[in-house]
């Protein structure tokens, strides 16, 4: 997934419906709310054609058929990698041709990324060795501009090989100067539907502008599984577009933007909790709301939240 503007054909098509509440509110509040609201993922959506879906499951039955039927599942994901293929590995590239986003999403992200740390890890991880995991990586973009500098060691996964290829050359570029403390370890030429973590190595697993390709039950068993390779006390960051409401199919790079409370609801079905989450500012209107998400495998004290104003159907960042 990448930044592109929410598609004129459906960016006020699909209405508002009223839906269950979020995960993390306490029961006494859940009962106040009707009976009769619906979960997120039985809100209508739409996909990039302006094409509407009364619920997921009518949309993702028709994409992978019923029970993710094996040749139409396989058929998603090889069109979502071919069209990465055809993609300059570039920042522009990665970016959808907004690559005038970089600087904005990195120091939205390295402000998140610090209070987190902070919160944490109480000195800021300072004195532990830190080691990350780059989830889509693309070029490197995010491991060289952000991660490197906060992490002893950082993993990077991308399924798309000749970005893979320009990571490793831009992490070892004579410009580019990491110490031996600091440094670029493992590269993985595989997608997040077929990876699984070593147990116990990463603080932080990074993904963004990368989950909107996995189905939602391949989004579940990923986090599952990705949860083995956290260390104690160590977290997700998941930054994502949002859509307003729903969710939105997009037929060209075979992606899904999904709106707040359907990724809540796929929180809680992959057993993670809600530690903090903060909107990203700073984007071109166009583009899709983005939000980042601190998700912890134990139950926080209590969710850290920024609130933002409320926004018109504003478009979204995929990568």
């Amino acid at each position: 997934m990448w930044i592109r503007p929410i598609p004129k054909a459906v960016s006020q098509q699909y209405p508002i419906i009223t839906q269950s509440p979020p995960p993390y509110l306490h029961n006494s509040v859940k009962r106040t709310i009707t009976k009769a609201r619906l979960s997120a993922m039985e809100a209508a959506g739409s996909d990039s054609d302006g094409r509407e879906f009364k619920n997921a499951q009518e949309m993702w039955r028709e994409q992978i058929g019923d029970e993710g039927d094996d040749p139409k599942k396989i058929q998603w994901y090889r069109e979502g990698v071919a069209y990465w293929e055809g993609v300059e590995a570039s920042v522009d590239g990665v970016l959808g041709g907004f690559g005038q986003v970089n600087d904005a999403d990195i120091k939205g992200s390295e402000a998140f990324l610090n209070s987190l740390l902070h919160e944490r890890f109480g000195d800021g991880g300072r004195n532990q060795h830190l080691v990350a995991l780059d989830c889509g990586s693309g070029i490197g973009r995010i491991t060289k501009n952000l991660l490197i500098r906060y992490f002893n060691e950082v993993d990077l996964l991308e399924p798309v090989s000749h970005f893979l290829d320009a990571a490793c050359e831009n992490l070892s570029q004579e410009h580019f100067v990491a110490s031996d403390v600091h440094k670029e370890t493992n590269f993985y030429c595989v997608p997040l539907q077929e990876f699984t973590p070593e147990a116990g190595r990463y603080n932080v697993i990074w993904i963004q502008w990368c989950i909107g390709h996995l189905t939602d039950d391949d989004f579940i068993s990923f986090f599952k599984r990705a949860k083995v390779g956290l260390k104690p006390g160590g977290f997700f960051i998941l930054k994502e577009n949002i859509a307003r409401n729903g969710f939105v199919l997009d037929n060209e790079d075979r992606s899904i933007t999904r709106s707040d409370l359907y990724f809540k609801d796929l929180f809680r079905q992959c057993g993670l909790h809600l530690y903090k989450m903060k909107d990203q500012k700073g984007l071109p209107e166009e583009l899709f709301a983005v939000k980042m998400y601190a998700l912890t495998t134990e139950v926080p004290k209590k969710v850290h939240k920024t609130r933002s104003k409320v926004q018109a159907n504003r478009p979204g960042i995929i990568k």
